[in-house]
């Protein structure tokens, strides 16, 4: 075991650069922006598939390698985006598509590590249509398609980023098909965050075409027959927020797209992992769902606000560990659940070392035993960090194909896909054009700190008018060009001389102030 996994950790832990690092707060200025209108068929419609929940979702073409579709990108373009010595950042071009809310966006390849720019971004306005129940025929407006029909519906905005590894198969997939899964898992909710009032406890079927009845207790008691000797088994209801519902929408849907991607990863050559972060704004709120070491802040008035946070071996030491313990066959009798300051020599059994287990955040001292000789679940520390020395990250998409070098135990099972999903509620601030959302892969944060990333948005902002929303777009280029940094004898360089990023790097500047224009 030790030969193999000294051999997997010169593959896979040299020449990685260091993290960055968050920062304070203070106070801001304009108001909330309205909801936005529908739009036409958000994303590709040309065809269908069927999701692995065999619920519908559209499907584009899926497995081939591909930059997002809203760069627009023509042949020459293509090929210069992907050329990892001239590494040319890559923005949509304002003359030909501006995106959604006046989103700036801007991408870099790597300068060698992979074949291809194995990041992935998508950006949509996506219309939720309300679930016709299937036992009942849709009304007369339903059918004809009167507005009043439509207002039935609820839309939302969506940004998403995903940084692929060892290969781009599940990030290209993620990147077209996530927001379709969203969209999925809102449909039964459309009446119910559309109410004013607390959600159901129960849904019935007849709820989801009743809209003045979406309201109530399904089972409350005028509507049940309780036997004379049934005891109720809880004395009080717990209340239910709105936001929570859509919290668990957007949860369940990382979960069926990390299930249609284990499902269809030989016919959509949906190859390797990708970390994903994803935003939803819906209702005057913004959801901001992390699963992987990319990262989200939000800039308002000079404070910086942490939205989500990297899961990484480290961050994620306990949750493997636990895991580890209720299901050591996992671990392959090669592995140890607990963790020590170093490695356990042969000649150290018998003696007492510190050590700490999956409930501990402090440490204790142990006899050393047998079992203590394993391979440390976690090993390394930082960037170089290594769960079951293959990988670096501890949340994603995909990856269910992946052992532990030369072996037959599967990493998945440590692997989540489920996000952690972060609040930003719009309306209990004024935002001035200044205040953004900055969503970056690691290829930016492992060389700028969230401090470096606000005065250089602020910098780059204060040289355009406030209405002007190319502003946002050379925001995101200059984040992209200052963490690649420029090209010397011994490679690419910051303006501080020390090694720029040489990973992906993609980038997306979002305005809080309103969705402005967009086509």
């Amino acid at each position: 075991m030790l030969g193999r996994v000294r051999s997997a950790m010169a593959q896979l832990v040299g020449g990685l650069g260091g993290g960055g690092s968050p920062p304070a707060a203070p106070q801001p200025t304009s108001s909330p922006p309205p909801p936005p209108p529908p739009p036409t068929a958000p994303g590709p419609s040309s065809s269908t598939a069927t999701s692995s929940n065999n619920n519908p979702c559209l499907e584009p073409p899926g497995g081939v390698f591909s930059r997002p579709a809203f760069l627009q990108l023509t042949a020459e373009e293509l090929q210069l985006a992907d050329d990892h010595a001239g590494r040319a950042v890559q923005s949509p071009r304002e003359s030909r598509r501006r995106l959604p809310w006046s989103t700036g966006y801007a991408e870099v390849i790597n300068a060698g590590k992979s074949q291809h720019n194995e990041d992935q971004a998508c950006c949509e306005a996506v219309f939720v249509e309300k679930r016709r129940n299937p036992r009942n025929n849709p009304t007369p407006k339903e059918v004809s398609g009167d507005p009043d029909g439509c207002s039935k519906g609820l839309c939302f905005y969506y940004w998403g980023l995903f940084d692929g590894h060892a290969g781009s198969g599940a990030a290209v997939m993620a990147s077209k098909l996530l927001h379709f899964h969203i969209r999925d898992q809102l449909r039964d909710l459309v009446d119910i965050l559309q109410d004013s009032s607390l959600p159901p406890i129960c849904l019935q079927e007849s709820s989801r075409t009743v809209v003045g009845e979406s309201h109530r207790a399904p089972l409350a008691e005028e509507d049940v027959e309780v036997p004379n000797n049934a005891l109720p088994r809880f004395h009080m209801e717990k209340a239910v927020s709105r936001e929570s519902l859509v919290v668990g929408a957007i949860e369940n849907a990382f979960k069926q797209m990390d299930n249609q991607i284990e499902q269809e990863r030989v016919t959509r050559l949906a190859s390797g992992g990708c970390c994903a972060l994803a935003v939803v704004y819906l209702l005057g709120k913004f959801y901001v769902a992390n699963a992987g070491d990319s990262r989200a802040i939000v800039i308002r008035n000079g404070e910086i606000i942490p939205m989500s946070r990297e899961f990484t071996p480290e961050t994620e030491r306990q949750r493997l560990q636990f895991l580890g313990f209720l299901r050591p066959e996992l671990l392959g009798n090669e592995f140890t659940h607990l963790e020590f300051p170093r490695r356990i020599q042969h000649k150290e059994l018998g003696k007492k070392m510190l050590h700490r287990d999956q409930n501990m955040n402090g440490w204790a001292y142990k006899k050393i035993e047998e079992d203590d000789l394993k391979f440390p679940l976690v090993y390394g520390e930082g960037k170089k960090a290594r769960m079951m020395a293959t990988i670096g990250v501890t949340r994603g998409f995909g990856d269910h194909d992946l052992k532990v070098y030369s072996s037959n135990i599967h990493i998945k099972p440590f692997l989540s896909c489920v996000p952690e999903v972060r609040i930003y509620d719009l309306t209990q601030y004024e935002h001035c054009p200044d205040d953004v959302l900055v969503l970056g892969t690691d290829g930016l944060w492992d060389v700028t700190n969230d401090r470096q990333v606000a005065d250089v948005v602020f910098d780059v902002l204060m040289r355009y008018e406030p209405n002007d929303p190319c502003r946002y777009t050379m925001a995101a280029q200059e984040l992209v060009v200052r963490s690649r940094g420029v090209l010397k004898e011994r490679g690419w360089r910051l303006a501080n001389d020390k090694l720029g990023s040489g990973d992906d790097i993609s980038v997306f500047v979002i305005p809080l102030g309103g969705p402005g224009n967009y086509s």
